[in-house]
């Protein structure tokens, strides 16, 4: 901006970058098959201080979409191209050298598994003082004073005593609270939650989810929420990524997914999710077949052979990202909740594909075009 007076019109300041900002991103691993594209050409942007969910079933690229982001691969036999940018500065081509001065301090992973991903032969104090001594010019007593008060944070009882306690003395629960605490310990601006909840009982997840959330709105710390479930993200994020083959499927805000979602695999997610209005012992919907080849897949879409809404063109045209509303997009040719998508299901419900009679098995509604989608999950 100019100087008030000086005769010239005030120049408007470019727009901040988002905190992290990904083009393209595509990395593969080499095997005796070939080279396997776990992540194939993913784009996303993230600001500061929002959450972003990324769904998909096991095998679609979501832990590895995390791990390239943050330069979490290993050297040999890994292929990575594409752009990951930092707060405006790019750091898809630093070393692991070069990316330590970004790991915990600016970025930061809660992992799947706490009792792989924290060391059983270090006590609990010594794990999250080590990011904290080598990030932050402190001394050990108040590496230690802070360690306690981490720990204190995330909920655990008798902070001091657990600091003296080996991984395999805690709880499961408590177990993912310390990974919470080592995360967060030198205050990254962006997390990445990787199933944080899955080893945990229902009571407990609900209990480490609002946990992160609260972390989350005290530090404004970006998340990058990483699930198979649909339900874990409905109230927790603010844009949803569903992911599928190693590409993004659909991507839009989550009221907007909920109330119109377009992607196929997007409404299959949403109809294995346990209803608490059926009866016990009910059946549980399930997606028919298997996840494609990621070293020779199918030609067309991807989602294809699995789809109850498939057509000839699906089988042999990839679709694009293609544009529902502003901020919304998909890949489908005949999408849920239109009339060509309609047609489809119902020319597959008339042949006997298994996917489209497993869908209008269910008892939500008439068909898929017959009700919102997020009230005709089932179809």
């Amino acid at each position: 901006m100019t100087a008030a007076g000086d005769g010239h019109a005030p120049v408007a300041s470019s727009p901040a970058p988002p905190l992290l900002d990904v083009r393209d991103l595509r990395t593969g691993f080499e095997t005796d098959r070939g080279l396997v594209k776990a992540v194939d050409g993913v784009s996303l942007s993230l600001e500061a201080g929002r959450t972003l969910g990324v769904v998909g079933e096991s095998g679609s690229g979501k832990t590895v979409l995390s791990r390239s982001i943050m330069g979490l691969l290993p050297r040999r036999g890994t292929v990575r191209e594409g752009s990951v940018r930092f707060e405006g500065t790019e750091i898809s081509h630093l070393s692991p050298k070069e990316m330590r001065a970004y790991w915990g301090a600016q970025m930061a992973m809660i992992f799947q598994d706490p009792m792989t991903s924290l060391n059983p032969v270090m006590k609990i104090g010594a794990q999250i003082t080590e990011s904290i001594r080598e990030h932050l010019d402190v001394s050990r007593d108040f590496a230690d004073d802070l360690a306690e008060n981490l720990l204190a944070s995330v909920r655990i009882p008798e902070p001091r005593r657990r600091l003296k306690e080996y991984p395999h003395q805690l709880s499961g629960g408590m177990r993912q609270r310390v990974c919470i605490a080592v995360a967060l310990a030198c205050g990254p601006k962006l997390l990445f939650a990787d199933e944080p909840t899955t080893a945990l009982d229902v009571t407990v997840q609900a209990q480490v989810l609002d946990l992160i959330r609260q972390q989350q709105d005290e530090r404004f710390m970006a998340m990058v929420l990483i699930t198979h479930d649909l339900g874990v993200v409905a109230g927790r994020a603010d844009e949803i990524a569903v992911m599928y083959a190693g590409r993004i499927v659909e991507r839009a805000s989550t009221s907007v997914l909920f109330a119109d979602m377009k992607m196929p695999y997007t409404e299959a997610l949403l109809s294995s999710i346990p209803k608490l209005g059926e009866p016990p012992h009910s059946r549980l919907a399930t997606i028919p077949g298997r996840p494609p080849d990621l070293v020779n897949p199918p030609p067309g879409c991807k989602f294809a052979p699995r789809c109850a809404y498939v057509q000839d063109r699906c089988r042999e045209e990839e679709p694009p990202l293609l544009d529902a509303s502003p901020g919304h997009q998909y890949r489908c040719w005949f999408p849920v909740g239109t009339p060509e998508g309609a047609a489809a299901f119902e020319r597959n419900r008339r042949a006997g594909l298994v996917a489209a009679a497993a869908i209008a098995a269910e008892p939500v509604a008439a068909g898929p075009a017959a009700a919102p989608p997020s009230d005709a999950a089932g179809g």
